[in-house]
């Protein structure tokens, strides 16, 4: 089985040791970065990383900044490193479509099983199509069109949308969609939720109606047929 490649970006040669010995062990091949403009050479050169384990504060170019950066071209799978733990820092991260966030310190085990989720979901994404309302989603080209129009998603935006449309008509909690889409326990509040929906909202144009919110519950998605 082809082992998946993990670009680990960090000033500190310690933090990226330890990940890279926990993500080895775990068959995954691993490239270090130490600041993030090593991070970008080393992302366009290679084609195959397939997931992105990124500090936030680094020499010569911030996490933020390499996240936007990469953006512009590619959805690949982001998860933020940060010392932070504010809510305002938790949005700057989601606003610029990472995948996961997590704060310092934390289990490497717990950071691994994280990775494994989103690489497990990106393989196990069907090879079929589903329409629903004017939305066409192709799981395996991983795009979504909006009456024939392509959108561009985050790789958690596009998991989100995809959870609405396998459960139209179905009222969803916070908590479900946090432990079907995140697939891990969820400590933090579930605004996380709340701002993902409103980025896709907002990128699904009117057929953002199509995601409506439960209150006090969480959302339901109804495209009406």
């Amino acid at each position: 089985m082809e082992r998946s490649k993990i670009l680990v970006v960090d000033d500190e040669s310690r933090m990226r040791k330890l990940l890279n010995d926990f993500l080895t062990r775990s068959n995954f091949t691993v490239l270090e970065a130490g600041d993030g403009e090593e991070a970008l050479d080393m992302f366009f050169d290679d084609k195959e990383i397939a997931l992105i384990i990124l500090d936030v504060m680094m020499p010569k170019m911030d996490g933020y900044e390499v996240c936007r950066t990469i953006r512009k071209y590619s959805q690949v799978p982001i998860i933020m490193l940060t010392a932070k733990s504010s809510e305002r820092d938790e949005l700057q991260g989601f606003d610029l479509g990472i995948d996961e966030y997590v704060t310092k310190p934390f289990s490497p085990k717990l950071l691994v099983a994280r990775v494994e989720a989103i690489l497990r979901r990106s393989r196990a994404s069907q090879a079929d199509v589903v329409e629903v309302g004017g939305i066409r989603m192709d799981r395996a080209a991983h795009q979504v069109y909006i009456d024939g129009e392509p959108v561009e998603l985050s790789y958690k935006e596009f998991e989100l949308l995809e959870y609405f449309m396998d459960n139209q008509g179905i009222a969803l909690s916070r908590e479900k969609i946090l432990n079907n889409v995140w697939n891990y326990d969820y400590f933090g509040d579930a605004r996380t939720i709340d701002t993902h929906v409103k980025k896709l909202r907002s990128k699904m144009g009117d057929k953002g109606e199509y995601i409506k919110t439960i209150w006090g519950m969480g959302y339901k998605f109804d495209a009406g047929v």
